[in-house]
């Protein structure tokens, strides 16, 4: 099973004025570098959450359906699931019907129902789940969210001239985990 970013978020849930407020910069010669460390800030927070802030088109990649018709999805919340694509061993692919189907997109992870493939094998890669993940816009993201990229911008800014902007996130500030706990999907 693995997953591949279709169509990337189309905005940043934090905007360049609103980090250039947080750091208190008047001016634009940073104005590129703080952009990338946004782009920086909300992958790693998208990455050790699991979250898809905004709105994001994923594809997941899978050899078999579980016999129980229900798959996780990661990257929520899920919004909706547009189509399932079974390839044969041939190569020939078919769209099974998602009138029977279900979606679970604010679970952690989302749960997608499919009783028309439980228990089907379609070797490597075989099954392709297409869906939409995401808070929705920009304004939609949770506020600690934006808060825990501004202040790690703040961190990554601040350590500029010693750790590359393509090296970034080097590190994270002091209480980001406290502060993203609430994002995170914990396990036992």
């Amino acid at each position: 099973m693995s997953y591949a970013l279709i169509t990337p978020a189309g905005e940043e849930p934090v905007t360049l004025a609103e980090a250039k407020a947080f750091l208190r910069l008047d001016g634009s010669d940073e104005d590129a570098l703080l952009a990338d460390l946004i782009t920086t800030a909300r992958d790693y927070l998208e990455m050790v959450t699991g979250l898809s802030l905004v709105t994001q088109e994923w594809r997941l990649y899978r050899d078999d359906w579980p016999a129980s018709g229900m798959i996780s999805l990661a990257h929520g919340p899920v919004q909706s699931v547009e189509t399932v694509t079974v390839y044969d061993n041939d190569g020939t692919a078919s769209a099974p019907s998602l009138t029977e189907a279900r979606l679970d997109g604010r679970a952690r992870p989302a749960r997608f129902y499919l009783p028309d493939l439980a228990g089907r094998r379609a070797g490597l890669n075989g099954i392709e789940v297409d869906f939409t993940a995401g808070f929705g816009s920009a304004a939609d993201a949770p506020d600690v969210a934006k808060q825990a990229i501004l202040r790690h911008v703040a961190h990554m800014f601040a350590f500029r001239g010693v750790v590359a902007a393509d090296q970034q996130p080097a590190g994270a500030p002091d209480g980001y985990d406290r502060l993203i706990a609430p994002l995170k999907a914990w396990r036992l």
